[in-house]
């Protein structure tokens, strides 16, 4: 056997690697200049946008009430943590109170007290808060279900539309908002929340009233709720304009 064959054979398949990983450099090359060129949709190119909303049907077809997030004992809490400010710049109105719209045609706007969302059937529970940012803790929210709040004060909202109706809440400023599917603002852990970890909220975590809801990351657990909106058709959400996934589930 000759002894310059296995080298013969290395530079061989050298050559050939080299050869296919040029293809492939130069494909995946003209492949981002032509995604660069196509049309933003709601900050990010259509095509990537098409991904996320497929992922979001997925998603969205596997969806059942009865899928809950995990609950833990009163031995996992962890400390709170603050993270994000966008909205909250501003102390905590000294006027505040919920701005709601389009629960019904007899009533298309009106305010309400935090005492009039604890007036409704108080929930406790121990989720995991989940950061699109790849952290996540245990903590304990107390509030009313959303669920709750829809049948007491938006009657035209309790038999919905899953494809078509949604929620948008925004900050009272309007600085941050985002936006609910129904089945998932209806969903039985999704709280308008007034307390953590068994203490009134303070302004740093969303004081007076806000959104937890497990079944979605924290980019759409809304501080300091001032407007609740019922419509038809998707509202804005501050982070989808960014670029992200605008139904934000797991």
């Amino acid at each position: 056997m000759n002894l310059d064959d296995p080298r013969a054979e290395m530079r061989r398949l050298t050559r050939r690697s080299l050869i296919t990983g040029g293809i492939a450099a130069a494909a995946g090359f003209g492949a981002w200049e032509w995604l660069k060129s196509r049309r933003e949709d709601n900050g990010i190119y259509w095509p990537l946008r098409l991904v996320l909303r497929a992922n979001e049907q997925i998603t969205r077809d596997y969806f059942r009430e009865t899928r809950l997030s995990r609950t833990f004992p009163p031995s996992a809490i962890d400390a709170p943590r603050a993270n994000g400010g966008i909205g909250l710049e501003q102390p905590v109105p000294a006027d505040w109170s919920l701005r709601v719209t389009g629960a019904s045609d007899s009533r298309p706007e009106f305010q309400l007290s935090l005492a009039d969302i604890q007036a409704l059937p108080k929930v406790v529970q121990i989720t995991e808060f989940k950061c699109i940012e790849g952290w996540s803790i245990i903590q304990q929210w107390g509030g009313a279900r959303f669920s709750d709040f829809v049948s007491k004060y938006a009657p035209d909202w309790v038999d919905y539309d899953p494809g078509n109706d949604y929620a948008g809440l925004q900050t009272p400023g309007g600085e941050y908002y985002v936006g609910l599917d129904m089945d998932s603002a209806v969903h039985p852990q999704t709280l308008l929340a007034y307390e953590l970890n068994g203490k009134p909220l303070e302004p740093k975590h969303g004081a007076p009233l806000r959104l937890a809801v497990p079944i979605k990351y924290g980019i759409k657990n809304l501080k300091r709720i001032g407007t609740i909106s019922f419509v038809h058709t998707r509202p804005p959400d501050y982070w989808a304009e960014q670029g992200y996934d605008y139904y934000a589930g797991f």
